[in-house]
């Protein structure tokens, strides 16, 4: 069975800049997984830290509201891995997925963690390049140019160890 992971769609990320293409396509790929009765699980970083926008008492730390209701499943995190030190493995297993969709925030940290994370367990992964996001830029890395989504769906798609799609091609191959 297949499952979509929507990882840290939380107000404190949501809001820190213009997200609205990653949040249409999020929303839609959600919609298509609810049409065919699949599970819909969010993951929310809660932070320790008291200045940290995630910070657990904090506004930001709450999923964010538009897409929130669609979620068949919430799992607390600390960590940029889904998986480390939460029932993740424990949810999918009890719904028998072993076809894991990645989408979500922030590109480079929880999203490719996770996915790489999932690889590990032995779950199929497809990750949907443009349905991630970041807070961060060109800017935060020193690279003029960088495009962080693209440089991580390459670098996932080179190690020929999941499926890297644009939500277009997700729609040809899963709809």
């Amino acid at each position: 069975m297949k499952a979509l992971l929507v990882i840290d769609v939380q107000n404190g990320i949501v809001n820190a800049k213009d997200f609205s293409e990653e949040l249409k396509n999020i929303e839609k790929i959600i919609q298509d997984f609810k049409h065919q009765n699949l599970p819909v699980i969010f993951m929310r970083h809660i932070d320790q830290e008291e200045e940290s926008p995630l910070h657990r008492e904090s506004e930001g730390s709450k999923l964010y509201q538009p897409l929130a209701p669609y979620a068949d499943y919430t799992i607390d995190k600390s960590t940029p891995s889904s998986f480390y030190q939460t029932d993740l493995t424990a949810t999918l297993d009890k719904l028998d997925v072993d076809h894991v969709f990645i989408t979500g925030f922030n590109t480079e940290f929880c999203c490719l963690f996770t996915a790489i994370a999932a690889f590990d367990r032995g779950y199929k992964v497809t990750f949907i390049e443009d349905a991630t996001g970041t807070v961060n830029d060109e800017d935060t890395y020193e690279m003029k140019g960088l495009d962080i989504k693209d440089f991580i769906g390459t670098a996932l798609h080179w190690t020929n160890t999941m499926e890297v799609l644009e939500y277009e091609e997700y729609i040809e191959d899963y709809r």
